[in-house]
């Protein structure tokens, strides 16, 4: 199975860190190869460009934002295709559950 990337987006990236280390952990635990990162839902565009992301997951407390990610992820995938985008379940997000989120990132792959 070849590397993913995902991407989550927050307000300023501190308390979704927290988060990527138990993705990360449940990634390994799995034998997944993820790259998971966070970044302020400021710095997605910059990110978006340079292409490779596999899926974009934003916070719960951006939300809001995701008309806006819609336009971003459009064509910015793999072959001109669009970067599946989600978010994440407010309650995972809540108890940092590594492993729910990390699932919820799976499905909308395809994986």
């Amino acid at each position: 199975m070849a590397k993913k990337t995902i991407m989550l987006n927050c307000a300023a990236g501190m308390s979704t860190s927290l988060l990527v280390t138990k993705m990360q952990q449940a990634a390994e635990a799995q034998g997944l190869d993820r790259e998971i990162f966070a970044c302020p839902a400021s710095e997605a565009d910059q990110h978006l460009e340079k292409g490779g992301i596999d899926v974009v997951l934003l916070g719960p407390q951006v939300s809001y934002m995701k008309g806006d990610f819609e336009g971003k992820v459009k064509g910015k995938g793999e072959g001109g295709k669009d970067v599946p985008l989600g978010v994440i379940d407010m309650q995972a997000y809540g108890m940092m559950n590594g492993e729910k989120v990390l699932a919820q990132a799976e499905e909308l792959m395809g994986e």
